[in-house]
């Protein structure tokens, strides 16, 4: 019988950390209405941390804090904010400020991204996108940093994996997420003689999320078709698992790093679409394709 390849489980972080481990702690997360960052926020309070949830969309981020309350018996607040606009997040870290006292933990998750060739993407679609990811990364640093100074806390980045080699149709969030890992790491060596860590977690293809179906049309966790040396397709938890690490104490010496979270997959990754014909004729990927926002 031919051996069939290994396939990683998908763990709780409860079963390898303390439940208690950030009591007293609170999370400021930029995106964490949904996806990934809902996901990060969620284990982050499992472990004792209060949390602020940022966003755009009120009635979305309303709804998600009360779901995150309700699962982790602690309190969520919604906090409704532009990353683009520092004045609205300023306003968003008071009240975070005015209701729990203190901010320890910073994920700067808001994102946005989508198909594109560059002969089809405007100039207002790829500004868009740097504004969303690295310009917020740098609006949410700026209007939280005082605090994280004052709880001797950290940062997590939300990056990607397109920037590591020329992925096609990704030139404007290759561009924005690279920009993401360089602030980081600044952060990581001008505020670490302050006692704040910054690191970026980088997630491959996960599993459920919007990113996942923009990329790659999928929406289930089955890897057919993708090269990957733990079997499947990443899920929220796993990204989820490696945010409660970096925040743990655990963690207090890792600062500037940046960390996949794809189960080695980088290392295998090919063309996301045949290539050159792809390129050469974009129509035949023109499901994926949207050339503006």
């Amino acid at each position: 019988m031919t051996p069939s390849a290994y396939s990683a489980p998908v763990m709780d972080s409860r079963s390898t950390f303390k439940e208690g481990i950030f009591l007293g702690k609170v999370l400021f997360c930029t995106g964490g209405g949904s996806g990934i960052c809902k996901g990060m926020t969620e284990a982050i309070m499992r472990h004792g941390a209060n949390a602020a949830i940022i966003g755009r969309n009120l009635d979305r981020l309303t709804q998600a804090s009360k779901e995150l309350a309700e699962k982790t018996g602690k309190i969520c607040i919604p906090l409704q904010a532009d990353v683009r606009q520092p004045q609205t997040l300023r306003d968003a870290v008071r009240k975070a400020i005015e209701k729990f006292g203190r901010i320890d933990f910073v994920i700067c998750g808001a994102a946005g991204n989508f198909m594109s060739p560059i002969a089809a993407l405007s100039e207002n679609a790829f500004r868009t996108v740097i504004e969303i990811d690295t310009l917020g990364t740098y609006n949410t640093v700026k209007a939280t940093i005082s605090h994280v100074r004052e709880a001797k806390g950290a940062y997590i980045h939300v990056s990607a994996t397109l920037h590591y080699r020329g992925t096609p149709y990704q030139i404007h969030v290759s561009a924005a997420k690279a920009g993401v890992d360089a602030i980081s790491n600044v952060i990581a060596v001008e505020e670490g003689p302050h006692g704040v860590r910054s690191n970026v977690l980088a997630p491959g293809f996960t599993s459920g999320t919007e990113g996942m179906r923009v990329m790659t049309g999928k929406k289930t966790n089955k890897a057919e078709g993708f090269s990957n040396p733990l079997g499947r397709f990443t899920e929220i938890q796993d990204v989820a698992n490696a945010a409660v690490y970096l925040f743990s104490p655990a963690a207090c010496y890792l600062t500037g790093q940046v960390i996949p979270i794809d189960g080695g997959a980088e290392h295998l990754r090919g063309d996301f679409f045949p290539y050159p014909s792809s390129v050469i004729n974009p129509s035949s990927v023109e499901t994926l394709l949207k050339a503006k926002i």
